[in-house]
Formats: C-alpha cells, structure tokens, sequence
C-alpha cells in the first residue's frame, strides 16, 4: 500500500511533541529583523521573537519558504513511493501555498498541496487529523474529505490589541472600516474564508471580555465541540483566564495554550490573541 506523508509550514502552531509523534514534516518561513533573516523554527520561539521585535527599528518582514526547499524536501519523502500531502496556510495571507503548488510541478513525487484559508491552531487541526489517518493508512483520496469537512466546520477569532502591525504589513487596509484615527483601538475580527471581518471593536480590554462571554455562550450550547486552542502573543495572563473557563466547559477536551509562531506575531503585534475550535455542527 502507498503510504501518505504530511507536509506543512510553520505557521501551524502546536507542540513540538506532537510534530515528532505523527511524523510531519515542517517547513519553515521565515523572518526578517533588522536586515537580519531569520528560520521561523524551534530555534526562534515566540517568547524569544517578542523580545527582538519590540527591540527593533522596523516591523519584522516575513518570506515564504524558497521552491527549492519545497521540491527538495518531496523529493526526498517521495524517494520510497509515497505520496504526499501539504497542507498550507491561507494565500491571501502568504504566498507558501503558491510555493508549494509550484513545487508540485517540479518534483517527481506525488504530492497534493491544500490550502487551508486559515492559520494557526486552526491549520494545526487539519495537519494533525490529516497525520493521524495517514498513520492509520490512510490514503490521500481518503484523508482529503474529512479534513476538508473539518476545515469548513472550523471558526477562528483573532483579537488585537492595536491595528498597526497588520496595517503596517500590508493584511488590512484603512478601507476595511476598522480604523479610527486611533490604531490602538482593540478589535476581535473572525478569519473566513482567507479574509479578516471585524465582529467587535471597542476600547479597553472589556471589549475583549465581553466578546468571550458571548463566544462561551455560543460554545456551552454546541454539543459538537471536537477541539479548542488558544494562541497568544506577548503575555498569556488574559488568555489563561479564558482556557480555564473553557476547560470548564469542556473538561473532556485537551485545550492547548501556545505562543503563536513569529510569523503571525509579526502582523499580529503584542497583545493579540486568537481562539479557535472545531465542530461538527458550527
């Protein structure tokens, strides 16, 4: 039977044990500081990146990773038959994907490239269940249904403290309505379909606190509730409250806290936090 290999970029935020226990292959982005590149790895973690981007002259500048990364790394998986499935963070918010299909051209094996039209946890979702089957010998034919269910039924919230990272990286513009005349006003926007909607916007962080109070309402009344992250960047005190009063709600449920990758921290900005979940019925 031909075995399917799961690929991914760095921009999926999860446990660094979990990429080791279903075997998926992570290629990174990567990040720029000064004039100096940096690899969007385990060896830059999002605690470390806060701290030189808040030391920095300019806004960090993010690079998907080189074709030749891609093609090299399915050839290599593809040496021994297998096929391959990469799947990606959205294109409208990189040009990975882009990279990807490009490379699926080029390399002898073959490999299927998704894009997700998400990021995050919410990417992380779809790579582990997708890993998950493939250890199950699943083939690609089989695994691409579900995990294309499960993308449509996954909803992502992203809430930041100020716009100017996302202006100032090119992911939202001043005719999208979200600005004032002030960019620190804080925001909860939901991420579909590869686009940013502005939900909540509002000043001081009960703007924040009132927006999650509705979310717990909305989730306690959803039985379908399969998977729960919550991503932050810079300090996480606000975003332990919310875990612990959804883990409440969900006790059967492994929710996982992280520090969301430098990529996403670079247009995110300090203070941003991004709570995602999966269901069978959204």
């Amino acid at each position: 039977m031909v075995k399917t290999k799961i690929v991914t970029d760095s921009s999926a935020t999860m446990k660094p044990s979990l990429r080791e226990q279903y075997n998926i292959h992570v290629v990174p982005l990567s990040v720029m500081i000064d004039g100096t590149v940096y690899s969007d790895d385990e060896n830059l973690t999002g605690e470390h990146f806060m701290e030189m981007m808040a030391a920095s002259k300019n806004l960090p500048k993010t690079s998907q990773p080189p074709i030749g990364e891609f093609v090299n790394l399915y050839d290599k998986l593809g040496a021994d038959g297998s096929e391959i499935l990469s799947i990606h963070m959205s294109e409208t918010l990189s040009g990975t994907v882009d990279a990807a299909k490009q490379a699926s051209n080029i390399t002898k094996s073959k490999v299927t490239v998704v894009d997700t039209e998400t990021t995050d946890q919410s990417l992380a979702f779809a790579v582990l269940r997708a890993a998950q089957l493939a250890q199950e010998e699943k083939t690609t034919e089989e695994i691409l249904p579900e995990i294309k269910q499960m993308l449509k039924n996954t909803k992502l919230y992203i809430g930041v403290s100020t716009l100017e990272n996302l202006v100032k990286g090119g992911r939202i513009s001043r005719a999208k309505g979200l600005l004032s005349s002030i960019l620190s006003i804080r925001v909860i926007m939901e991420f579909k379909n590869g686009d940013l909607f502005p939900i909540v916007k509002g000043r001081g962080t009960k703007t924040f606190n009132k927006w999650f109070e509705r979310l717990k309402n909305e989730l306690k009344n959803n039985s379908t509730v399969k998977k729960i992250g919550i991503s932050y960047a810079g300090g996480k005190e606000q975003c332990e409250k919310y875990k612990n009063e959804l883990q409440e709600l969900f006790p059967q449920l492994e929710i996982y806290l992280l520090h969301t990758t430098p990529i996403i921290a670079t247009h995110t900005g300090n203070g941003a936090f991004a709570i995602m979940y999966y269901a069978d019925q959204t």
